[in-house]
């Protein structure tokens, strides 16, 4: 999405500022209902990509693009509290009504049934099948209201999300075998990412992809590995950060070191019996002793308090519980650096961009639409303004012409002039007169074959 149409400044900014019109922030009145206002000041006019491939302040791209969702997660978190209440009032209510039940069975068995209490035992029974009746009735109404509000959540769904998308998708895009052949294997590879092991070898059996067996060993070492850490197992973990010592060393990695770290802190946690193994466990601290002296002064300062409990000391941030996920996640970044890959899966990275892209786009094909401008936006793989995805989603330098606002491409590569000015060839083309440049920032002219094609 990288892309930009070709369209003249003019049609750009009409774009721009009925896509923002239609994405109104939307705020929540004292009844709970929801109420859409104008945009604030700081959004008019701030659509366009800045010179030097920055988004202008005030962009509300990722706020309008996810209020769709926050609109429907608000309306299911509504039916699931109501069926967390219904739940409550239906278990209190039969259990109140057990309770009734076992009391007049009792009091009948107590007392015996004689012939002059069948006119208070037949009070009694009528009041009882009052009381069923009254909570089935109760309980019936109750489940009613419930159904109205998981109505609401299809209507939500459907005001909130169109169900036909292809008016923005080229249809031709995955007619292509190569092409089909790149997305199976790309999902191939997030499901061994995933450890789905099984669906995946699945996927290559129905859609005939081959996948060499050297890029699938790794996955199924770091999966094997991270279930490991998940169910707090060091020793896989600590064997392989061994073995990859020296490469880990060269990223400036500090996974063997907190590994280590967490080791000893589980060792710890066994109290005054584990103190020997504690004691000479800490040799594996010699390598990181000039990186990480602060670190092992506190670990080894801990062993003071050991008779009294890890817990009950000034040492207790030691024993946070959130250690376990921290270090899964920094052997998933180091592991993945290793082999050259991403740290998350290219699938999930561009499904929620198209998650955040999506609304945008359908908002600017209704603008079309609406103006009648049919012909306009023709190229399905480039876009006619900038959407801003945030700043996960930075990978490479994006620059813009600051003449033409339109991002440069392998066709229109960005020209850097004597002056040391950069513009697009595109501009430099419409800005050349009689074979001479005059630079749009500076008063010097110049030959415009002088200009150098630049590289970020």
């Amino acid at each position: 999405m990288s892309g930009h149409a070709r369209f003249g400044p003019e049609w750009r900014s009409v774009f721009s500022q009925e896509v923002l019109l239609k994405r109104q922030p939307v705020e929540k009145c004292r009844d709970g209902s929801l109420a859409e206002g104008p945009p604030p000041r700081c959004w008019e006019g701030k659509s366009r990509l800045a010179p030097g491939g920055s988004r202008c302040n005030g962009s509300p791209a990722l706020p309008a693009a996810m209020e769709q969702c926050a609109c429907v997660e608000r309306e299911l978190e509504k039916v699931l509290h109501r069926f967390v209440m219904y739940g409550h009032l239906s278990e209190e209510s039969l259990d109140e009504l057990l309770r009734y039940v076992c009391e007049l069975r009792g009091q009948l068995v107590t007392f015996g049934v004689q012939d002059a209490d069948l006119s208070v035992l037949s009070q009694s029974m009528a009041q009882c099948c009052k009381n069923i009746k009254d909570t089935v009735q109760m309980l019936a109404s109750r489940h009613k209201d419930i159904h109205g509000s998981v109505s609401k959540v299809g209507k939500a769904i459907d005001r909130n999300f169109d169900a036909e998308v292809s008016a923005v998708v080229a249809e031709t895009v995955w007619d292509s075998p190569e092409r089909q052949k790149y997305l199976s294997e790309t999902i191939v590879e997030h499901l061994y990412r995933q450890g789905m092991l099984s669906v995946a070898e699945d996927l290559c059996q129905e859609s005939g992809v081959v996948i060499d067996m050297s890029l699938k060993q790794p996955f199924l070492e770091l999966n094997r590995i991270l279930e490991a850490l998940r169910m707090q197992d060091l020793r896989p973990a600590l064997e392989w950060a061994v073995a990859n010592r020296q490469r880990l060393l060269d990223l400036n990695s500090t996974l063997e070191f907190k590994l280590h770290r967490l080791y000893f802190i589980s060792l710890l946690n066994g109290g005054m019996g584990n103190q020997l193994e504690a004691l000479q466990y800490a040799r594996h601290f010699q390598p990181f002793a000039s990186q990480h002296q602060r670190d092992i002064q506190i670990l080894m300062g801990s062993l003071v308090y050991l008779r009294h409990g890890i817990e009950n000391s000034p040492y207790r941030s030691l024993l946070e519980t959130n250690q376990w996920a921290e270090i899964c996640s920094i052997f998933t970044r180091d592991a993945c650096a290793l082999l050259g890959l991403s740290v998350e899966s290219p699938l999930s990275v561009s499904f929620a961009s198209g998650c955040m892209a999506l609304p945008v786009l359908m908002n600017i094909k209704q603008v079309i639409e609406q103006r009648q401008c049919s012909g306009v936006w023709t190229h399905k793989d480039e876009l006619p303004i900038e959407i801003d995805l945030g700043k996960k989603c930075w990978y490479h330098s994006v620059f813009a012409c600051p003449i033409l606002r339109q991002q440069t491409s392998e066709s229109n590569p960005p020209m850097k002039l004597i002056c040391g000015h950069v513009i697009s060839r595109d501009a430099l083309n419409k800005l050349t007169n009689a074979g001479k440049l005059k630079c749009p920032y500076c008063p010097m002219e110049q030959d415009p074959s002088d200009a150098k094609q630049i590289f970020f």
